[in-house]
């Protein structure tokens, strides 16, 4: 019996049962939860953002520090280059956009005749079941009520929308400051640490940077690829602009799930106000980049750069957007690859000391 007791699949199913009732628990109390996270997220989302942003440009900073810049100049010369490349592309998409907006204005009244004759085509048409027709006819019904919802709620949330903005213009400041003093934070927060726990805390911060650096390059490798994949088909298809509509899928690709929309509404627009069928074809351009990012590039490459399996990636993002919906399925891959390295190194440590008892 005693064997029993200190078996090893005994104290897993321990373990996995107390995993079971903290989760279950934790369900339990999912609205104190989410009350106390929304009002994080509101308190401390300027300085995460700025955080993440510093962390990013931090090495090209003590790249241009080691060649005799001082930090606050680099720190300005990388935010002048991307303020200057920012509205490079602002000055060259705004035009294009308020022509391919006139563009559509002047086509709008053929588009709706268009739909209309389809329409009055579709519903007159004999050999088709009635129960096809009313469903076609509700679905339609429904899509207009929930463009009408989205727009009431878009008008509703101009405050939120005011608070965003606030939030961007705060952003750039903290990230200065953050990286102007990266160093004294760093030495800062190891001073905390006690000097017997010091190596073990500064080997556990270099696999997480590494763990974060990899998952960083992976997303970036992913926006590259979708980005060569959406130039390559809107060329294909004939699709005017095609690199700058490109780029536009490429930086919106980052934001998981709404990205793809968002990437994909500018061409879709412009395609509007050409021709059905090109708007079609944008449409499936999309989709097959898409399935190929969703199930094959961004596992792949991702997965192999934090050393995750696929099916680990799509359950870690399922866990995160259920938890905290969109910035859950943002941060559910970096955060669970810190809590894998930390959980490594916990184990290590506890191992490492039973191992020296002995």
């Amino acid at each position: 019996m005693e064997r029993f007791w200190r078996s090893p699949w005994f104290v897993g199913l321990v373990f996995a049962l107390l995993g079971l009732l903290t989760l279950f628990m934790m369900l339990q109390i999912k609205p104190l939860l989410m009350g106390i996270f929304q009002f994080l997220e509101a308190v401390l989302a300027p300085f995460f953002v700025a955080m993440i942003i510093s962390y990013v440009l931090n090495p090209i900073v003590n790249m241009l520090n080691q060649r005799r810049v001082p930090r606050t100049i680099a720190i300005l010369l990388i935010y002048a280059l991307f303020f200057t490349l920012l509205t490079v592309i602002f000055m060259n998409l705004i035009p294009v956009f308020i022509k391919q907006l006139d563009e559509l204005n002047e086509h709008l009244p053929e588009l709706t005749t268009r739909v209309r004759i389809f329409m009055d085509g579709f519903n007159q048409n004999k050999f088709l079941p009635d129960s096809i027709r009313m469903g076609f006819n509700n679905s339609l019904l429904k899509m207009n009520e929930v463009v009408s919802q989205s727009i009431t709620s878009y008008i509703n949330g101009i405050g939120s929308t005011l608070n965003t903005l606030f939030v961007a213009f705060i952003v750039p400041f903290l990230a200065f400051y953050i990286l102007k003093d990266f160093q004294i934070i760093e030495r800062t927060a190891l001073a905390i640490v006690p000097r017997s726990h010091r190596k073990e805390v500064v080997s556990l911060l270099i696999d997480i940077d590494t763990a974060l650096g990899s998952y960083i390059r992976g997303q970036l490798l992913v926006c590259l690829i979708i980005g060569v994949f959406a130039y390559m088909g809107y060329w294909t298809i004939g699709m005017p602009y095609p690199l700058l509509l490109a780029f536009i899928v490429a930086v919106f690709n980052i934001v998981p799930y709404l990205g793809p929309f968002l990437g994909a509404a500018p061409a879709i627009l412009m395609a509007s106000t050409i021709s059905f069928k090109l708007v079609t074809l944008v449409i499936i351009v999309n989709t097959i980049i898409q399935i190929l990012e969703g199930n094959v590039i961004s596992p792949q490459v991702v997965g192999r750069t934090l050393h995750m399996h696929p099916l680990t990636i799509i359950m870690v993002l399922l866990v995160g957007g259920e938890v905290a919906g969109m910035m859950g399925l943002i941060l559910a891959v970096p955060f669970f690859a810190v809590l894998k390295v930390i959980v490594q190194h916990v184990f290590k440590y506890y191992v490492h000391r039973k191992t020296k008892k002995v």
